[in-house]
């Protein structure tokens, strides 16, 4: 090679060197924020836990239960080809301790027989029923079922399939109540947890449009009668890794962005909405795949462009019991599917994004979920490459090799860590040792694979958006909740 060719290769090196020695500092500075992020919310959700904690014996759940004034609330699940678990999870809805409910069904389109099995067990009758149009429905309702000449709160509507969004604002349009409580048909909700989330409504009544329940992972938990009765950690690594998230990112994550007023997400698989609101925003958004997440942000948008004063709040003590995939391969869907569905929604509202008109959700909330939740697969996958190449080119040292897993995985760790021993100080949900081990376990192993390949299929989630691919949600098979079920694939879609 001649000397100029030479001088130009040693030049090309020496760019390619400064480019990855300064990505790499880069992908430490963005590790180092996200888990001081989380570690923030952990702490602000710990303030809310003493809070709540001093006030719980005034919580007066029982004069609520009673009383005249408690708002009635009607409770809506979609259901489409659930046949095997509907008739006990409308069973266990029917028996929720709450003064004025009702729980509407809406069967969107099923092939499995789910009306059939709710024709046998209550005793249903179609009835002529003009349904309204508060909000856009596509699929046409094609019958309204209530009980035969009984007390029992039912009301069951058949439609044409349209997802569950579609089903949902049919169940919009047919409540009856000025609250409205939108729960998954898997689901299991403890006995008191309606008259808990409904609280800050009674203590707030003209700010509060919104509130979210916290959701549990019911592998492994004995359940008996539609409710769980003993809870425990999943049987599986699996599970119990996701035990660990929920806990870091979906309780104690959303208990701290409530404290600060920048809740974005409300579960779909428990949370409970006024009605009121939900019709002036426009119902669900049927083209959206996160469409429970896309509602949240929709009334913070349309609150905030109406200059009213709000209140969008997440409530720590109720629990929505639902199954998460056992499965690798349904797990992968799932959590392609939620990135997906953030991508959508952040595109669909990205002029919030930065906008201070829109207070601490456009300054704060939205541009923490693009940078620190949809960027996050991207720059730890990258981090992932760059940094070992790094070391093997000489752009980095193996000093810089260990600060960089210090920061991305340890900092983590302990993060992860600080989130399981706070849960269960405050709330105590496990009664055995070997359960508290379980979720322990699933802390360490969280970095070994687990994050790596959620990144992986996070990442493609956020291709899908980016790229507006025909939406699929494939098979998501249930295990069901027996007297001591161990969840398989499936569930927790909503989380």
């Amino acid at each position: 090679m001649s000397a100029a060719g030479e001088g130009m290769w040693a030049e090309l090196l020496s760019v390619v060197h400064t480019v990855i020695a300064v990505t790499d500092n880069a992908v430490i500075i963005y590790f180092l924020a996200i888990n001081t992020g989380y570690l923030v919310l952990v702490l602000l959700a710990v303030r809310e836990f003493i809070r709540r904690a001093r006030r719980a014996r005034f919580a007066g759940y029982d004069d609520a239960a009673s009383s005249p004034f408690t708002p009635p609330v009607s409770v809506l699940m979609p259901a489409h080809n659930e046949a095997a678990g509907i008739v006990e999870a409308v069973r266990a809805m029917l028996l929720l301790r709450y003064p004025v409910f009702e729980v509407v069904i809406v069967d969107d389109g099923s092939t499995d027989g789910t009306l059939d099995a709710l024709r046998d067990a209550f005793d249903l009758v179609e009835v002529d029923c003009v349904v309204p149009r508060d909000v856009p429905a596509r699929g046409d309702v094609t019958s309204v079922h209530l009980p035969r000449g009984g007390p029992v709160p039912l009301v069951v509507a058949r439609k044409v399939n349209g997802g569950k969004a579609d089903a949902l604002n049919v169940g919009i349009n047919l409540a009856r109540y000025p609250l409205l409580c939108m729960v998954d048909a898997d689901s299991i909700l403890d006995s008191q947890a309606l008259l808990a989330v409904a609280k800050p409504f009674s203590d707030d009544p003209m700010r509060v449009v919104a509130t979210g329940g916290a959701i549990g992972l019911a592998n492994g938990c004995t359940v008996v009668a539609g409710r769980v009765v003993e809870p425990h950690a999943p049987p599986d690594l699996l599970g119990r890794v996701q035990v660990v998230e929920y806990l870091r990112a979906f309780f104690l994550g959303r208990t701290g962005w409530s404290r600060l007023g920048g809740l974005l997400i409300i579960a779909g698989a428990f949370g409970l909405f006024r009605r009121d609101a939900v019709v002036a925003a426009g119902g669900m958004d049927p083209d959206c795949i996160g469409e429970d997440a896309e509602l949240v942000i929709r009334l913070h948008r349309h609150m905030r462009e109406q200059g009213r004063d709000y209140r969008i709040v997440f409530v720590t003590e109720p629990i929505s019991w639902s199954e998460a995939p056992s499965q690798r391969k349904v797990l992968a869907r799932q959590r392609r599917r939620w990135h997906r569905g953030l991508t959508e929604i952040l595109i669909k509202h990205r002029r919030m994004i930065g906008n201070p008109a829109y207070g601490r959700i456009g300054l704060l909330a939205l541009p923490f979920h693009v940078v620190f939740e949809l960027l996050a697969p991207l720059v730890e996958l990258a981090g992932l490459v760059l940094v070992p190449l790094g070391v093997l080119v000489g752009a980095v040292n193996v000093d810089f090799l260990w600060h960089f897993l210090l920061a991305a995985y340890v900092y983590a760790l302990v993060v992860s860590m600080v989130s399981v021993v706070v849960e269960e100080y405050a709330f105590h949900r496990f009664t055995q040792w070997r359960d508290v081990r379980g979720v322990l376990i699933g802390v360490l192993a969280e970095n070994i694979g687990y994050r790596q390949l959620t990144a992986w299929w996070r990442l493609r989630g956020l291709w899908d958006g980016l790229r507006r691919s025909p939406q699929e949600w494939g098979s998501m098979t249930r295990a069901g909740f027996g007297s001591s079920s161990q969840a398989s694939e499936g569930g927790g879609d909503r989380a």
